[in-house]
């Protein structure tokens, strides 16, 4: 299967070109995302190592007995370990599948707010299992903090691609949501063969802004829909994250742009042991920030106004299981 065509953005070289050059990345970004709703993102500055080091420590959590995780075992959208068969993406779009073949380890921000509704559920304070792996929290917290500082750049590109001021965006991520999903896609021998209809991830598109993925590949991996191509294999740059908007973005640009439909494979028939894990950090906005579509001719889809916080706790309930 031919892989989906999406470009290759260089941050670095938006951030430190000329008008001409930051123009074409621009123009490349809006038509990338208008199609699939995908690019991938090099020039971030989070190195190799780094992206390594957390997987380490991460995967010795995963390691461990299911009776230690357990102490851990959140529900979607707590703060900890997502045991196997807790979660169904597919359901947030109506496709019905069995459950995604995959465990997560959930942190997310944790600045309170003042308002106790509010940091009882999106600021709560993040869990961490320090006996049993001691340098995940430092690992993690430091990434997530780089994250964080492209993902707003990222906003930036996205605010000159449809010609807008360049904080259009990050003026409403002063103290926003955003969550980082360790995922470990373990092989048929630990969680057993698929069942029919069964993915790793099934199909659906996220939930916020813009998403941060970094991600190894597999036989068992990441696919992209678009009109084109149908189901395609996403492209894979081991140095590159790869970026693809949420609906929240697609709602803001009235559809100029795709919210990116994606689906991980379950493991492959020739591939059965194979074990993938991908650091996923979703970016949202601030609580309750008012999602508006801009207007025709930017904007080609009038959606009603809606409220982040609303929008966001609705989608992940939806994708919970029983």
């Amino acid at each position: 299967m031919a892989d989906v065509r999406i470009p290759t953005v260089d941050l670095g070289a938006w951030t430190a070109g000329d008008e001409e050059q930051r123009a074409a990345i621009a123009r490349s970004v809006d038509e990338a995302l208008g199609r699939a709703g995908f690019l991938l993102l090099t020039g971030h500055g989070v190195t190799e190592r780094e992206r390594a080091d957390v997987r380490a420590a991460a995967r010795g959590f995963f390691a461990l007995p299911e009776e230690v995780k357990r102490r851990y075992a959140v529900a979607v959208g707590g703060r900890g370990w997502l045991g196997p068969g807790a979660e169904a993406n597919g359901y947030s779009e109506g496709t019905t599948t069995p459950p995604d073949l995959k465990e997560s380890w959930t942190v997310g921000a944790e600045q309170p707010t003042g308002d106790p509704e509010l940091d009882a559920y999106w600021f709560r304070r993040n869990v961490w299992p320090d006996d049993e792996a001691p340098r995940l929290r430092s690992l993690v917290e430091a990434y997530t903090a780089r994250m964080r500082t492209v993902a707003d750049e990222t906003l930036r590109l996205l605010a000159a691609a449809l010609g807008q001021a360049p904080d259009f965006f990050t003026r409403h991520t002063g103290s926003p949501t955003h969550t980082c999903n360790i995922n470990w896609y373990p092989g048929a021998d630990v969680l057993g063969p698929p069942l029919p209809g069964q993915y790793r991830i099934g199909p659906h598109t996220d939930f916020g802004t813009v998403t941060l993925l970094d991600r190894q590949q597999g036989r068992g991996g990441l696919q992209i829909w678009t009109e084109e191509q149908g189901w395609a294999d996403a492209p894979f740059d081991p140095g590159a994250l790869t970026v693809n908007i949420g609906d929240l973005m697609a709602r803001w640009t009235g559809d100029r742009w795709r919210s990116g439909r994606h689906r991980v494979l379950p493991p492959a028939p020739e591939a059965p042991e194979e074990e993938l894990m991908s650091l996923v950090y979703f970016y949202e906005c601030d609580p309750h920030t008012t999602v508006a579509p801009l207007p025709a001719p930017l904007g080609r889809v009038a959606y009603e106004p809606v409220d982040s916080t609303d929008y966001l706790r609705a989608k992940l309930d939806a994708i919970t299981v029983g």
